[in-house]
């Protein structure tokens, strides 16, 4: 949704306070499962999980039900799908991703297509409304930003075991398996919870892009965490403020404003590095 530009403080209206307050939610949450995503490498099945959606959303939007609900359900039917082509046709994670996002993004198009108001929701679905975000919107996504915290604090020695070897989380009996599908869980979790603020097309970016930026400034997993949301709350406020200026789409202009982010603090980053390696410059002596 892009909005014209106008005179005074756009913050002091009660709809972009809500989009600013449901973006946070959502880049706190984003920010703390998207470390995790980094350092698993797992931006690809974050991909497939937004995507993986589409169909369920696009069928809630077409029958007028709640497109979170329909969201979710699909998002797991994407999850146990990539689960069940690793065992029983025992192909590759990356090949079962790959098949399924396929699958179900050219399902969800079908879908859409048939709905009288084909460019509007496609619209709506792929890029998000994150002006539109109600307060009963809020509870939910302050609901799944909480159990996306309790549960990465409860997982978290499985995580790190996992990210090292499996085969040292289960000498653990820290159970790899069970930690995984928790892990899964969460991403899906942070899809489905971001998909009305930037939609299934952009919320890889503010899964990744802020997760990514912290990289470059702490080793400690907590703390990437904590910068991480940090980054996604200033994208949000900026993306926000930038759609308000420039009239452009709010969803979009915070994905953009959050891989701007990445980039400038990796920038940063490099710079700091070269400056610390300079060899100190030679003291040469003047003449009196």
């Amino acid at each position: 949704m892009a909005l014209p530009y106008l005179a005074g403080n756009p913050l002091a209206l009660d709809f972009l306070q809500r989009g600013l307050l449901g973006g946070a939610l959502v880049a706190i949450l984003c920010g703390v499962v998207g470390t995790w995503v980094v350092i698993r490498g797992m931006a690809f099945l974050g991909e497939a999980l937004a995507h993986g959606m589409l169909p369920g959303v696009a069928l809630a939007t077409v029958l007028s039900a709640p497109v979170i609900l329909g969201g979710a359900l699909s998002a797991v039917v994407m999850s146990l799908g990539i689960g069940a082509l690793q065992r029983r046709a025992r192909l590759s994670y990356d090949t079962s991703i790959g098949m399924l996002f396929v699958s179900m993004l050219a399902l969800g198009v079908i879908i859409i297509s048939h709905s009288g108001s084909f460019a509007s929701d496609a619209t709506a679905i792929l890029f998000g409304d994150i002006l539109a975000i109600g307060s009963a919107d809020l509870v939910l996504l302050f609901a799944a930003a909480a159990i996306g915290v309790i549960v990465t604090a409860a997982f978290h020695r499985s995580f790190v075991a996992l990210a090292l070897d499996a085969r040292i989380a289960t000498v653990l009996g820290l159970r790899p398996r069970f930690a995984q599908a928790a892990l899964v869980g969460l991403v899906t979790l942070a899809v489905v919870a971001s998909y009305q603020a930037v939609g299934s097309m952009l919320v890889v970016g503010l899964l990744l892009a802020p997760a990514v930026a912290a990289s470059h400034w702490s080793t400690r997993i907590a703390s990437r965490m904590a910068f991480a949301s940090a980054f996604g709350v200033t994208a949000v406020l900026l993306g926000l403020l930038a759609s308000w200026y420039l009239a452009t789409a709010a969803g979009a202009s915070v994905a953009a404003v959050a891989i701007l982010l990445a980039c400038v603090s990796y920038a940063i980053r490099a710079a700091l590095d070269l400056i610390s390696q300079r060899p100190p410059r030679a003291l040469v002596p003047t003449s009196q």
